[in-house]
């Protein structure tokens, strides 16, 4: 399937740019609270995908990053990632300490002794896929963008490789090709989707702590998940809609 894209040049775009702000700038005044939207929820049975984990099923084995390095071709090298896998440790003096060592790839190593411990977990992070998503707000050629169902997606021949929407990302879930030039970051392996496949860091999962699905279902697995659990989202103060839901997600996390 398809993902239908307007094609528009240069000349085209500036035009349609001034115009645009121009109309933001207008609707701002006329009502200063209407917010943009970078995509809409589609009416009816349209799939709405969502993704749901469960921290107090991670055990840190950090199979998802390296399926999803093998499926993606992500660089080998560390801090390139389209998700990977987070130890907080919290120490009984509140400290927090915070791990990801290659992703999570290399294993992790406690730094704590066991006796000043209060608690310790995973939390697996990737692309929250937000409805309203500012890394496709702030894309100046229209590269970043959301399919149909709500995935956040890049179209690498627009991407002129800005780094305005890795800036913009409050997840740090886009990074820079240097290969290529270009963004690169998780689309829940779309590809896979389109085929009827599950992504490869569900698949990869060894302990079915990640878990993804129609929103839109109430009977699919995220949803079931989400109604069954006490779900929180990261940094809900920002007002993105996550769609990425973690059960058990401690104050510490951010």
């Amino acid at each position: 399937m398809a993902i239908k894209k307007e094609n528009s040049s240069r000349r085209d775009f500036i035009k349609n740019s001034s115009m645009f702000a121009g109309g933001i700038v207008l609707v701002s005044l006329l009502n200063p609270l209407k917010m943009v939207y970078a995509t809409k929820k589609p009416k009816g049975k349209g799939k709405w995908y969502g993704i749901g984990i469960d921290i107090e099923k991670c055990i840190g084995c950090a199979s998802c990053a390296r399926a999803c390095k093998v499926e993606n071709d992500v660089p080998n090298e560390p801090f390139f990632f389209r998700n990977w896998v987070e130890q907080y440790t919290i120490t009984n003096d509140d400290e927090i300490k915070v791990s990801s060592p290659n992703g999570g790839i290399d294993g992790f190593k406690q730094p704590v002794p066991d006796d000043e411990i209060y608690k310790t977990f995973f939390v697996p992070k990737m692309c929250n896929h937000c409805a309203k998503s500012p890394c496709t707000q702030v894309c100046p050629v229209g590269a970043s963008f959301e399919s149909p169902e709500g995935i956040a997606l890049v179209d690498k021949s627009y991407c002129i490789g800005c780094g305005y929407c890795v800036q913009s990302c409050p997840y740090g879930c886009r990074y820079i090709d240097m290969e290529n030039g270009v963004v690169d970051k998780c689309t829940l392996c779309y590809h896979r989707l389109q085929k009827g496949l599950d992504p490869a860091c569900m698949m990869a999962c060894p302990t079915g702590a990640r878990i993804y699905g129609d929103l839109n279902d109430k009977e699919s697995a995220v949803s079931v998940f989400i109604k069954e659990n006490n779900c929180a989202v990261l940094k809900p103060q920002l007002n993105t809609e996550s769609k990425l839901f973690y059960n058990d997600l401690s104050q510490e996390v951010h």
